[in-house]
Protein backbone atom coordinates (compact mmCIF):
# COMPACT_ATOMS: atom_id res chain seq x y z
CA UNK A 1 0.00 0.00 0.00
CA UNK A 2 1.30 3.30 -0.99
CA UNK A 3 1.19 5.33 2.11
CA UNK A 4 1.38 8.97 -0.12
CA UNK A 5 -1.23 10.58 -2.58
CA UNK A 6 -0.14 12.67 -5.35
CA UNK A 7 -3.13 15.04 -5.38
CA UNK A 8 -2.94 15.88 -9.24
CA UNK A 9 -6.03 14.21 -11.07
CA UNK A 10 -7.66 12.52 -8.06
CA UNK A 11 -11.06 13.11 -7.37
CA UNK A 12 -11.75 14.78 -4.05
CA UNK A 13 -15.27 15.52 -2.61
CA UNK A 14 -15.27 18.40 0.42
CA UNK A 15 -18.22 18.84 2.36
CA UNK A 16 -19.04 22.08 3.56
CA UNK A 17 -16.78 23.99 0.63
CA UNK A 18 -19.09 27.31 0.52
CA UNK A 19 -17.03 28.72 2.84
CA UNK A 20 -14.38 28.84 5.56
CA UNK A 21 -11.73 25.90 5.73
CA UNK A 22 -13.60 23.76 3.29
CA UNK A 23 -13.43 26.70 0.58
CA UNK A 24 -9.87 26.90 1.34
CA UNK A 25 -9.11 23.28 0.66
CA UNK A 26 -11.15 23.46 -2.22
CA UNK A 27 -9.02 26.25 -3.53
CA UNK A 28 -6.07 24.98 -2.92
CA UNK A 29 -6.10 21.39 -3.88
CA UNK A 30 -7.77 22.69 -7.09
CA UNK A 31 -4.45 24.55 -7.55
CA UNK A 32 -2.66 20.93 -6.58
CA UNK A 33 -4.34 19.47 -9.70
CA UNK A 34 -7.22 17.75 -7.84
CA UNK A 35 -10.76 17.52 -9.28
CA UNK A 36 -12.83 18.76 -6.70
CA UNK A 37 -16.41 18.01 -5.84
CA UNK A 38 -17.67 20.64 -3.80
CA UNK A 39 -20.83 20.39 -1.49
CA UNK A 40 -22.70 22.16 0.64
CA UNK A 41 -26.26 23.91 1.57
CA UNK A 42 -25.31 27.13 -0.92
CA UNK A 43 -25.42 26.55 -4.08
CA UNK A 44 -24.95 30.88 -4.93
CA UNK A 45 -22.12 30.42 -2.72
CA UNK A 46 -20.45 27.42 -4.46
CA UNK A 47 -20.96 28.64 -7.73
CA UNK A 48 -18.71 31.78 -6.83
CA UNK A 49 -15.89 29.52 -5.66
CA UNK A 50 -16.52 27.25 -8.81
CA UNK A 51 -16.03 30.38 -10.78
CA UNK A 52 -12.77 31.20 -9.18
CA UNK A 53 -10.81 27.21 -9.39
CA UNK A 54 -11.95 27.90 -12.93
CA UNK A 55 -10.16 31.40 -13.34
CA UNK A 56 -7.43 29.96 -11.94
CA UNK A 57 -7.60 26.76 -14.45
CA UNK A 58 -8.60 24.26 -11.83
CA UNK A 59 -11.76 21.76 -11.98
CA UNK A 60 -14.68 22.51 -9.73
CA UNK A 61 -18.08 20.14 -9.44
CA UNK A 62 -20.75 21.75 -7.71
CA UNK A 63 -23.40 19.63 -5.50
CA UNK A 64 -25.99 21.66 -3.39
CA UNK A 65 -27.02 19.53 -0.23
CA UNK A 66 -28.68 19.14 2.97
CA UNK A 67 -26.14 16.85 5.10
CA UNK A 68 -28.66 17.59 7.77
CA UNK A 69 -31.18 15.19 5.62
CA UNK A 70 -30.53 11.68 4.92
CA UNK A 71 -32.56 11.39 2.00
CA UNK A 72 -30.16 14.49 0.33
CA UNK A 73 -27.04 12.70 1.27
CA UNK A 74 -28.23 9.29 -0.56
CA UNK A 75 -29.29 11.64 -3.91
CA UNK A 76 -25.86 13.24 -3.62
CA UNK A 77 -23.89 9.87 -3.20
CA UNK A 78 -26.28 8.27 -6.25
CA UNK A 79 -25.38 11.40 -8.58
CA UNK A 80 -21.15 11.53 -7.42
CA UNK A 81 -21.26 7.85 -8.44
CA UNK A 82 -23.27 7.85 -11.38
CA UNK A 83 -21.52 11.04 -12.96
CA UNK A 84 -17.67 10.07 -11.43
CA UNK A 85 -17.85 6.46 -10.81
CA UNK A 86 -16.57 7.38 -7.18
CA UNK A 87 -14.04 9.64 -5.19
CA UNK A 88 -10.76 8.79 -4.43
CA UNK A 89 -10.66 11.49 -1.53
CA UNK A 90 -13.36 12.55 0.45
CA UNK A 91 -12.83 15.30 3.21
CA UNK A 92 -15.56 15.32 5.87
CA UNK A 93 -15.31 18.87 6.75
CA UNK A 94 -19.17 20.42 7.43
CA UNK A 95 -20.19 20.67 10.82
CA UNK A 96 -21.88 22.42 13.45
CA UNK A 97 -20.60 23.76 16.72
CA UNK A 98 -22.95 24.76 19.63
CA UNK A 99 -21.14 26.50 22.82
CA UNK A 100 -23.46 25.91 25.71
CA UNK A 101 -22.82 24.51 29.41
CA UNK A 102 -24.01 21.12 30.47
CA UNK A 103 -26.30 22.46 33.26
CA UNK A 104 -28.16 24.73 30.53
CA UNK A 105 -28.71 22.03 28.70
CA UNK A 106 -30.51 19.62 30.58
CA UNK A 107 -34.16 20.68 28.73
CA UNK A 108 -31.96 20.83 25.14
CA UNK A 109 -31.56 16.97 24.12
CA UNK A 110 -32.33 18.54 21.01
CA UNK A 111 -28.99 20.22 20.80
CA UNK A 112 -26.59 16.94 20.75
CA UNK A 113 -29.02 15.16 18.32
CA UNK A 114 -28.68 17.87 15.91
CA UNK A 115 -24.97 17.63 16.33
CA UNK A 116 -24.74 14.26 15.99
CA UNK A 117 -27.04 14.39 12.97
CA UNK A 118 -24.64 16.63 10.96
CA UNK A 119 -21.10 16.12 12.66
CA UNK A 120 -21.10 12.33 12.55
CA UNK A 121 -24.40 10.69 11.19
CA UNK A 122 -24.16 12.80 8.14
CA UNK A 123 -20.56 12.17 7.27
CA UNK A 124 -20.59 8.19 8.66
CA UNK A 125 -23.91 8.10 6.11
CA UNK A 126 -21.72 9.36 3.03
CA UNK A 127 -18.63 7.77 3.81
CA UNK A 128 -20.59 4.18 3.93
CA UNK A 129 -22.23 5.26 0.75
CA UNK A 130 -18.93 6.36 -1.50
CA UNK A 131 -17.05 3.34 0.51
CA UNK A 132 -18.14 0.34 -2.03
CA UNK A 133 -16.28 1.99 -4.98
CA UNK A 134 -13.08 3.11 -3.50
CA UNK A 135 -12.60 -0.31 -1.96
CA UNK A 136 -13.82 -2.10 -6.03
CA UNK A 137 -10.74 0.09 -7.17
CA UNK A 138 -8.73 -0.78 -3.87
CA UNK A 139 -7.71 2.98 -3.27
CA UNK A 140 -9.16 5.60 -1.36
CA UNK A 141 -8.79 8.34 1.73
CA UNK A 142 -11.20 9.99 4.02
CA UNK A 143 -10.29 13.02 5.85
CA UNK A 144 -12.35 13.61 9.28
CA UNK A 145 -11.78 17.76 10.29
CA UNK A 146 -12.34 16.67 13.77
CA UNK A 147 -10.84 19.39 16.50
CA UNK A 148 -8.24 19.99 18.92
CA UNK A 149 -10.87 20.28 21.28
CA UNK A 150 -11.52 16.30 22.10
CA UNK A 151 -7.40 16.61 23.70
CA UNK A 152 -9.05 19.35 26.10
CA UNK A 153 -12.18 18.48 26.27
CA UNK A 154 -13.12 22.23 27.06
CA UNK A 155 -15.94 23.18 28.74
CA UNK A 156 -19.01 24.36 27.14
CA UNK A 157 -18.61 22.03 23.94
CA UNK A 158 -19.64 18.80 25.42
CA UNK A 159 -22.64 18.34 22.16
CA UNK A 160 -19.27 19.33 19.89
CA UNK A 161 -16.93 17.58 21.07
CA UNK A 162 -18.86 13.98 21.52
CA UNK A 163 -20.20 14.25 18.05
CA UNK A 164 -16.45 14.91 16.70
CA UNK A 165 -15.02 12.77 18.65
CA UNK A 166 -17.32 9.83 17.78
CA UNK A 167 -16.06 11.15 14.24
CA UNK A 168 -12.65 9.95 14.95
CA UNK A 169 -13.46 7.12 16.53
CA UNK A 170 -15.43 6.00 13.14
CA UNK A 171 -12.69 6.35 10.79
CA UNK A 172 -9.46 5.30 13.00
CA UNK A 173 -11.55 2.06 13.48
CA UNK A 174 -12.42 1.65 9.98
CA UNK A 175 -9.06 2.61 8.75
CA UNK A 176 -7.79 -0.45 10.67
CA UNK A 177 -10.34 -2.96 9.36
CA UNK A 178 -9.70 -1.61 5.71
CA UNK A 179 -6.32 -1.28 5.29
CA UNK A 180 -6.07 -4.62 3.05
CA UNK A 181 -8.75 -2.36 0.57
CA UNK A 182 -6.13 -0.03 0.79
CA UNK A 183 -8.98 2.55 2.12
CA UNK A 184 -7.68 4.71 4.83
CA UNK A 185 -8.84 7.20 7.07
CA UNK A 186 -6.80 10.25 8.82
CA UNK A 187 -8.34 12.47 11.81
CA UNK A 188 -7.18 16.23 11.69
CA UNK A 189 -7.42 17.45 14.85
CA UNK A 190 -7.76 21.43 14.01
CA UNK A 191 -7.01 23.93 16.61
CA UNK A 192 -9.35 27.32 17.00
CA UNK A 193 -9.40 29.20 13.26
CA UNK A 194 -10.99 32.35 11.99
CA UNK A 195 -13.83 31.15 10.12
CA UNK A 196 -17.49 32.36 10.16
CA UNK A 197 -18.46 29.48 12.34
CA UNK A 198 -16.76 30.91 15.33
CA UNK A 199 -18.38 34.39 15.00
CA UNK A 200 -21.02 34.40 17.30
CA UNK A 201 -18.54 33.04 19.68
CA UNK A 202 -15.48 35.09 18.67
CA UNK A 203 -15.61 37.58 22.04
CA UNK A 204 -15.24 34.01 24.06
CA UNK A 205 -11.95 33.24 22.07
CA UNK A 206 -10.51 37.11 21.94
CA UNK A 207 -6.26 36.44 22.44
CA UNK A 208 -6.12 32.95 21.62
CA UNK A 209 -4.35 32.01 18.81
CA UNK A 210 -6.21 30.64 15.30
CA UNK A 211 -5.23 29.82 12.07
CA UNK A 212 -6.23 31.33 9.18
CA UNK A 213 -8.98 29.38 6.64
CA UNK A 214 -5.38 28.70 4.26
CA UNK A 215 -3.17 27.36 7.26
CA UNK A 216 -6.44 25.20 8.22
CA UNK A 217 -6.46 23.93 4.99
CA UNK A 218 -2.89 23.00 4.39
CA UNK A 219 -3.68 20.40 7.88
CA UNK A 220 -6.19 19.12 5.57
CA UNK A 221 -4.07 18.60 2.65
CA UNK A 222 -1.25 17.44 4.76
CA UNK A 223 -3.82 14.65 5.62
CA UNK A 224 -4.67 13.82 2.03
CA UNK A 225 -1.38 13.61 1.02
CA UNK A 226 0.34 11.72 3.95
CA UNK A 227 -2.55 9.61 5.03
CA UNK A 228 -1.79 9.50 8.19
CA UNK A 229 -3.85 8.44 10.91
CA UNK A 230 -3.81 11.82 13.08
CA UNK A 231 -2.77 15.23 12.18
CA UNK A 232 -1.95 17.02 15.14
CA UNK A 233 -0.42 20.56 15.16
CA UNK A 234 2.72 21.04 16.80
CA UNK A 235 2.73 20.85 20.56
CA UNK A 236 -0.52 19.06 21.02
CA UNK A 237 0.80 16.21 21.56
CA UNK A 238 1.96 17.45 25.06
CA UNK A 239 -2.10 17.65 25.98
CA UNK A 240 -2.29 13.85 25.58
CA UNK A 241 0.54 13.40 27.36
CA UNK A 242 -0.20 16.03 30.26
CA UNK A 243 -4.13 14.69 30.75
CA UNK A 244 -2.75 11.15 31.14
CA UNK A 245 0.18 11.90 33.27
CA UNK A 246 -1.45 14.76 35.41
CA UNK A 247 -5.25 14.49 34.79
CA UNK A 248 -6.69 16.21 38.05
CA UNK A 249 -4.56 18.77 37.49
CA UNK A 250 -5.43 19.39 33.75
CA UNK A 251 -9.17 19.03 34.94
CA UNK A 252 -8.37 21.79 37.62
CA UNK A 253 -7.02 24.23 34.97
CA UNK A 254 -9.54 23.48 31.77
CA UNK A 255 -12.41 24.24 34.59
CA UNK A 256 -10.74 27.55 35.66
CA UNK A 257 -9.53 28.77 32.52
CA UNK A 258 -12.23 27.55 30.26
CA UNK A 259 -15.28 27.93 32.18
CA UNK A 260 -16.27 31.13 33.46
CA UNK A 261 -20.26 30.77 33.96
CA UNK A 262 -21.14 34.63 35.06
CA UNK A 263 -19.34 36.22 31.87
CA UNK A 264 -18.88 34.36 29.01
CA UNK A 265 -22.17 33.88 26.80
CA UNK A 266 -24.05 30.84 25.12
CA UNK A 267 -24.16 30.40 20.80
CA UNK A 268 -25.04 28.51 18.57
CA UNK A 269 -22.90 27.66 15.58
CA UNK A 270 -23.35 26.24 11.98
Amino acid sequence: MSNRIALAGQRMLITGASSGIGCATALAAAERGARVLMVARRHAELEKVAAEIAERGGTAHVYPCDLSDSQAIDDLVKEVLDQHGGVDVLVNNAGRSIRRSVRKSVDRMHDYERTMRLNYFAPVRLTLGLLPAMREQHFGHVVNVTTQGIQIHTPRFSAYLASKAALEEFGRTAGRELAADNVTFSSVRMPLARTPMITPSESAFRGIPALSAPQAARLVLRAAHTRREVINVPGARVLDLLDVATPSLMRRLVHRFGYRPRTEPETDQS
